[in-house]
């Protein structure tokens, strides 16, 4: 096909991604009823009444990516007796600027999530609202949900509460600047010196998170590694894919997240609340997850056993870094996919088989996914002793609904990120790269090129070959409509 102008990169991504959006039921544009209803929206909710607690004067800071807008929570922790912490996590109270049943609130209905595509970000709200009057922005004051958890230090979560509040960030990090001061590798980040005692009580985040962390692998939670590569423009012409790296600041956020997520699930069980609940379900195709570890010379039990497959991840990693997220990514699609299932009050839903949790719903994100706005209005309702404002039957719909539209909106990602790469090879047709195997099947065999680290399709000479395998490959055709990327076998 012929070359993309440099200077349309952009523009024809976002071309390409809208086509998907649409292809697959979801919708870019935002209904003329939800635009005129925000142009009535004048500023934030700030109207606290008695039942939210003024918690203003906390050290609250967000950590984020680099270039996110949506701040959906704060944390902050206090130092408590005998070693333990008590860690408060403020999510932001969307609900109190998008009613339910609003035309705002239809299209978050029908999208149910943000679609991040490497050219444009399809909002579940309206940036007005996501980016700012709903956004926990900085020195700005705002109306939260608060999750409360005291962490005794073994790790163990000893009380957690759930209660309204007004709070204001003090300072807005970024994840890699934060994670190198803490891992010693980098400079203080300017938005802690300027707040007296923020780096003190990041460090207590970071020992309290590191405790959660340890405890959760403890019980069998799996250490599985993806990779997880940014476009990286300079103005509109794509220039290169960056790998994105865990880290310890990251590892503070997920981690607090992974807890308050428990707190909400058990919070509305206390209260005979039915909840959503987001689940990854004991693994039906153990048996290929068995055979993997087999071929690294690992026996794992011929029951799921999450310990004994976590053993083998941490083995398997010290063994071989380079090729354990292509490993990872083999283990997580056998484990199959997470899905959103109702928990009725006094129910037994699975649990999530990866995080090695009983009790989770999501519910830290409301700006971006509707399962956690839905979390939300049922959290407030049962704090407030109210009824429901969905029945079980509304909440098993949405739960199904939900599921699929996060299916949808994954296969639009990751359509436009293969788009992109094929993009950025498609002056290189000819070169060769060295590669591993990613996927062996009858449908086909894929390798992934580690720079820049693309997967494509292997076209010849795929014979005898198997995941984790390296050979060296030439690349014989792109397509950046369809978003294909086609490899030979050299030698």
């Amino acid at each position: 096909m012929t070359g993309t102008n440099d200077n349309q990169h952009r523009a024809t991504l976002q071309r390409i991604a809208r086509r998907v959006m649409l292809e697959r039921g979801l919708v870019p544009d935002f209904p003329s009823s939800a635009v005129q209803q925000l142009d009535a929206i004048k500023g934030a909710a700030t109207s606290a009444d008695s039942a939210h607690r003024d918690l203003r004067s906390l050290l609250w800071c967000s950590i984020d990516n680099d270039d996110s807008r949506d701040l959906d929570q704060l944390t902050v922790a206090e130092s408590l007796p005998g070693g333990a912490v008590k860690i408060l996590v403020a999510i932001a109270d969307v609900d109190a600027v998008v009613k339910k049943g609003s035309a705002i609130d239809d299209h978050a209905r029908q999208n149910t999530t943000s679609v991040y595509t490497v050219a444009e970000i399809f909002s579940m709200l309206p940036e007005k609202l996501s980016t700012d009057l709903t956004s926990l922005n900085l020195d700005s004051d705002r109306l939260a949900i608060v999750i409360e958890l005291v962490i005794a230090g073994d790790g163990s979560l000893t009380s957690s509460d759930v209660y309204l509040a007004t709070v204001r960030n003090r300072a807005k990090l970024a994840y890699n600047s934060v994670a190198a001061w803490l891992e010693g590798t980098g400079p203080e980040p300017e938005g802690i010196g300027k707040v007296a005692g923020l780096d003190q009580n990041l460090r207590l985040q970071d020992s309290a998170a590191q405790k959660l962390k340890e405890l959760r692998h403890t019980h069998g939670a799996l250490n599985l590694e993806t990779i997880e590569a940014r476009p990286v423009f300079e103005a509109d012409m794509l220039k290169d894919f960056e790998v994105e790296k865990m880290n310890r600041a990251k590892d503070i956020i997920a981690d607090f997240m992974i807890a308050a997520n428990g707190v909400t699930a058990r919070f509305l069980a206390s209260k005979n609340f039915a909840s959503i609940r987001r689940i990854v379900r004991t693994p039906k195709r153990w048996s290929g997850i068995v055979d993997i570890a087999s071929q690294q010379g690992f026996k794992l039990p011929g029951e799921p056993d999450p310990k004994a497959l976590e053993q083998f991840l941490v083995a398997a990693k010290a063994k071989d870094p380079l090729r354990f997220p292509d490993l990872s990514l083999s283990v997580i699609k056998l484990m199959g996919p997470g899905e959103y299932v109702l928990e009725p009050p006094g129910g037994m839903s699975p649990g999530h088989f990866g995080l090695a949790v009983k009790d989770y719903s999501h519910s830290t994100a409301p700006n971006r996914r509707f399962p956690d706005l839905i979390t939300q209005r049922l959290l407030k309702a049962a704090g407030a002793g109210g009824p429901p404002p969905y029945s079980n039957d509304e909440l098993n719909t949405l739960a199904n609904h939900c599921t699929e539209e996060e299916d949808a909106a994954k296969k639009v990602e990751r359509q436009v990120e293969k788009s992109a790469a094929a993009m950025l090879l498609e002056s290189r047709i000819g070169e060769q790269f060295d590669a591993l195997v990613t996927g062996a099947s009858e449908k086909g065999t894929w390798v992934r090129i580690l720079q820049p680290p693309v997967e494509g399709r292997l076209v010849t000479g795929f014979e005898k070959l198997d995941v984790g395998h390296s050979l060296r490959v030439q690349l014989v055709r792109t397509d950046v409509e369809k978003g294909y990327i086609d490899f030979k076998k050299i030698g």
